[in-house]
């Protein structure tokens, strides 16, 4: 879906929840709900940026002291997805993002978008956003929750090859684990504080962290150039 743009210098690879989207509030309130379902008492959104970590089942072990049954690991997914679906409506993208891509795409570089939210439900909500067309790329999650973002990343730019090289690409996220995937690649990544860590957590990634996504593309620029 989207453009295609020949190779101009830095490409950008988005991520979409914590990042474009400022759902956060979101998130936490589909991970309580999915707690209670096992009876785990509600956290805060700072005691989820302290805990949260991926694959999705260590963060649960975090709070339960064990890994969650298949069972309970199964019926928490249902939860969480459906739960995150009814707060989302109430989700805006986060601030400076539709002129932020505009900017980018006026200097004829391309931007992807890449996220773990299955593929099937993120497309659409993309689009309802408006913002599809600043992408030449948009991949969600087409498997199982609760795994790694390094494979999709490495599927992601191999789609891309010709367009994107993985050099000359930095990944924009708010997860740890978007570093891990940048680095699986061979690309770059900038952090952004405004998702699903807490500062002191991303900093552990030896990337930058920023405070905004203005910062996150400047420094995608400084590092790439």
């Amino acid at each position: 879906m989207g453009k295609r743009l020949g190779t101009q210098g830095t490409h950008l690879v988005w991520d979409w929840n914590g990042t474009l989207l400022d759902d956060i509030t979101a998130v936490v309130g589909a991970t309580n709900a999915a707690f209670g379902e096992i009876g785990i008492e509600p956290i805060t959104v700072e005691r989820y940026r302290e805990l949260y970590c991926v694959p999705i089942p260590l963060f649960y072990e975090r709070m339960m002291g064990r890994l969650p049954t298949d069972t309970e690991w199964e019926a928490m997914d249902v939860v969480f997805h459906r739960a995150y679906t009814e707060h989302r409506v109430a989700c805006a993208l986060t601030e400076g993002v539709e002129e932020l891509l505009r900017a980018w795409g006026r200097e004829g570089r391309s931007q992807s978008l890449l996220s773990m939210y299955g593929h099937d439900e993120l497309v659409p909500v993309v689009r309802g956003y408006g913002i599809e067309s600043h992408f030449i790329r948009v991949d969600g999650r087409r498997g199982p929750s609760g795994g790694s973002k390094a494979v999709y990343m490495e599927r992601h730019l191999a789609a891309l090859a010709g367009t994107a090289e993985p050099g000359r690409t930095v990944v924009i996220g708010d997860a740890v684990d978007d570093a891990v995937a940048a680095a699986h690649v061979g690309a770059r990544a900038v952090l952004y504080t405004g998702g699903s860590h807490s500062r002191a957590n991303l900093e552990t990634a030896g990337v930058p962290v920023v405070d905004t996504l203005a910062e996150a593309v400047e420094e995608a620029a400084r590092l790439v150039g």
